[in-house]
């Protein structure tokens, strides 16, 4: 596809392997500066005048408080669309409102179900588009994470992630990371919800390991982490799947056979009981808010890195 001139330099973040190790260094450095300078109450609006459009078909709380107060704190405003009445491509094809759109802000968040959705309005904007999630990757959520370890325990090189649960978005959101930065998954799911590398987009098996007993995925890991059992959009399985995953709750157990300096996190909204006991939750190794708040800080330093290329 011939790009118009101008267009080629555009950069979208659709999934985590569109950015390579050496950006994600410079983004953890760019989103420490930008966390500390909020803890400081120090004023930094690089983004004055520019605005980001928000488009959610799927609901969302941390999304939208993220990205949005995440945009006001840099000096930017927000536009926020939800398609309730207008589903995108419903009413006009989606590559028309990717023109329209794009025409009109500096750019453009979308938390919707199909990937191909995403990667359609990208391809039709003139201003970079970043996944809010889909049904197949969170890229800003593991760009949160991977920050949080940084944050607690120094890299995550050659580490061991034990994923617990869904072979959802988030897993595969993981494997994609680990290749790319170079540390291990240990994925356990229940029988039927394995992940695909095909679909995780991965280049060879050899970032993670699968496991069929949840317990031996956890044995000597440097984090564990879980999702819930049900992503949006799959709610009609929800029986089958409380059925399926009973065996793939978190609990004491699981953290005691991780290494004693194990963290917890988990994307929220969390179900306690379900797959995350509440001791585990709300216990001592437990990341959590952190983790919710980072989602702010990274997104923060993504928008800046999109829209200004690299400071300093």
């Amino acid at each position: 596809m011939t790009m118009k001139p101008g267009l080629s330099l555009i950069k979208h973040y659709l999934q985590f392997k569109d950015l390579r190790e050496q950006e994600y260094a410079y983004l953890f450095e760019r989103a420490a500066i930008i966390k500390k300078r909020f803890k400081n109450y120090e004023k930094y609006n690089p983004l004055a005048d520019r605005t980001l459009a928000m488009i959610f078909e799927k609901a969302s709380t941390r999304t939208r408080v993220s990205f949005e107060a995440g945009m006001y704190q840099m000096g930017g405003s927000v536009v926020h669309l939800t398609t309730d009445g207008s589903q995108l491509g419903r009413s006009e094809p989606i590559e028309d409102s990717a023109r329209v759109i794009s025409r009109m802000v500096d750019i453009v968040m979308i938390r919707t179900y199909e990937q191909a959705k995403l990667v359609k309005f990208a391809a039709n904007s003139r201003v970079p588009v970043i996944n809010g999630l889909t049904n197949e990757y969170h890229p800003c959520q593991i760009l949160a994470d991977i920050f949080t370890f940084i944050e607690h325990r120094g890299s995550i090189k050659g580490k061991v992630v034990a994923w617990v649960g869904d072979g959802n978005n988030m897993a595969n959101t993981w494997l994609q990371a680990a290749e790319i930065l170079g540390f291990t998954v240990h994925v356990s799911t229940p029988s039927g919800y394995e992940i695909d590398p095909d679909v995780a987009g991965i280049q060879s098996t050899d970032c993670y390991k699968v496991f069929k007993d949840p317990m031996d995925a956890c044995r000597g890991a440097d984090l564990v982490t879980t999702d819930v059992w049900t992503s949006m959009g799959y709610e009609a399985e929800n029986e089958a799947r409380m059925k399926a995953f009973a065996d793939w709750c978190v609990d004491t157990e699981m953290m005691a056979v991780a290494k004693p300096n194990a963290l917890f996190m988990h994307c929220l909204p969390a179900h306690r009981g379900e797959e995350v006991e509440a001791d585990v939750i709300d216990g001592p190794q437990s990341v959590v808010w952190d983790e919710a708040e980072n989602r702010m800080h990274v997104q923060k330093a993504l928008m800046e890195y999109l829209l200004l290329g690299r400071i300093g």
